[in-house]
């Protein structure tokens, strides 16, 4: 009896037969793997054309905070607070009134003053009133002065007309003496009123100068006076600028000294950035380049800005205790540039920000690509 190995039934063999279905599923994702290569290819291209175009210029740099140029508030004069007119995180306008110390001291100084001016004016009234009396006292020995020059020329005349008629006898030489005695009388009386004439003179130079020295005087007490009234109107301290009161330490009753700080006014509304750039980023940012800021205290909210200015050195020369670089233990660290950055928000975003919040930059430097080749054909121009 022969059997024949590995031989099967017609049913068996179509049983053990491979499906073809799997074979035909092959086809089918190879249409999707296709079609998903050239979708990343795409994306892929897309990316990298924009990174090429627009990506590798911009820089971006996430130490970064608002600012503000706040003001300190603090007093010119010493004395008692009497008042805080102001409450913490208030706005206030330019003018507003802040702090208002006691005046009564400040008063009496005015009151003095006053009455130093008053004195003074007096003082220059009665050398401007001495200075007219000088002056008809100067009138009054001219005036003399002129009655004794004429008196001594009637004398001269007297003495020269009797004088031959004494000679020939026909008048008495005592009559001739009287002539002679009234004309020296008058030539004395004559140099007395000169004298008191150039006194007279002398005496309106003195008094003129006393009124010199009354008006300085009156001068010195109203500046003095000036003063009394400024310390006065400077114990109530006003704002300088508009903006929101932080940082209120003052209270009614503490003795201040002036620098004293009493509190801060923040110009919440002239916010600006200062993005701190690393030196290897600024290369190609100019003033006027388009940035993009992203606060962290406002989520995924997209602000605009322009850069504004550059810092005229880095952070480090502007340091407490800048570096020293020309020591032994040297050490490379890549320095970084603080760069200003002017917002451009309207009213309603600019009152949600702060000074001190952190913000992300990203500065499109586009604007410089062209600047190598700029300045290569300006050389070989």
């Amino acid at each position: 009896m022969s059997v024949t190995v590995g031989a099967s039934s017609p049913g068996q063999a179509e049983h053990n037969s491979p499906s073809p279905e799997p074979r035909r599923a092959k086809p089918r994702k190879r249409p999707l793997l296709i079609a998903l290569v050239v979708a990343l290819g795409i994306a892929g291209g897309a990316w990298l054309a924009h990174w090429w175009l627009v990506g590798r210029f911009v820089e971006s740099t996430d130490d970064a905070y608002l600012r503000a140029d706040d003001v300190a508030v603090a007093p010119k004069v010493s004395g008692y607070v009497a008042e805080v007119l102001v409450a913490g995180n208030q706005a206030v306008s330019v003018g507003t009134p802040l702090v208002r110390l006691d005046t009564r001291q400040y008063q009496a100084s005015v009151d003095e003053a006053q009455a130093t001016v008053d004195a003074r004016e007096a003082d220059l009234q009665h050398a401007e009133a001495d200075l007219r009396e000088q002056h008809a006292k100067v009138a009054q020995a001219q005036a003399e002065e002129q009655v004794a020059r004429v008196a001594l020329k009637r004398a001269d005349d007297n003495v020269r007309r009797y004088a031959p008629l004494t000679a020939t006898g026909a008048e008495t030489a005592e009559r001739l003496a009287d002539f002679t005695s009234t004309r020296d009388e008058a030539r004395a009386t004559l140099a007395s009123n000169a004298a008191a004439v150039r006194s007279a003179e002398a005496q309106i130079a003195a008094t003129a100068a006393q009124i010199a020295q009354s008006r300085a005087q009156v001068e010195a007490a109203r500046a003095s006076l000036q003063q009394k009234q400024l310390d006065l109107r400077d114990t109530t301290i006003y704002s300088a600028i508009a903006g929101r009161i932080g940082d209120r330490t003052v209270r009614v009753g503490q003795f201040v000294q002036p620098g004293t700080r009493l509190l801060t006014v923040v110009p919440v509304q002239q916010l600006y950035l200062e993005a701190n750039f690393k030196e290897t980023q600024v290369g190609r940012m100019r003033v006027g380049q388009p940035a993009t800021l992203h606060v962290d205290a406002l989520g995924s909210v997209e602000l605009h800005g322009v850069v504004d200015s550059f810092a005229p050195g880095t952070g480090a020369e502007f340091a407490l205790l800048p570096p020293e670089n020309a020591t032994g233990n040297f050490t490379k660290i890549v320095q970084r540039v603080p760069v200003r950055i002017r917002l451009e928000a309207g009213p309603e975003t600019q009152s949600v920000l702060l000074p001190g919040l952190s913000v992300t930059v990203d500065v499109d430097t586009g604007s410089a690509r062209d600047d190598k080749r700029i300045a290569a054909e300006n050389r070989h121009g």
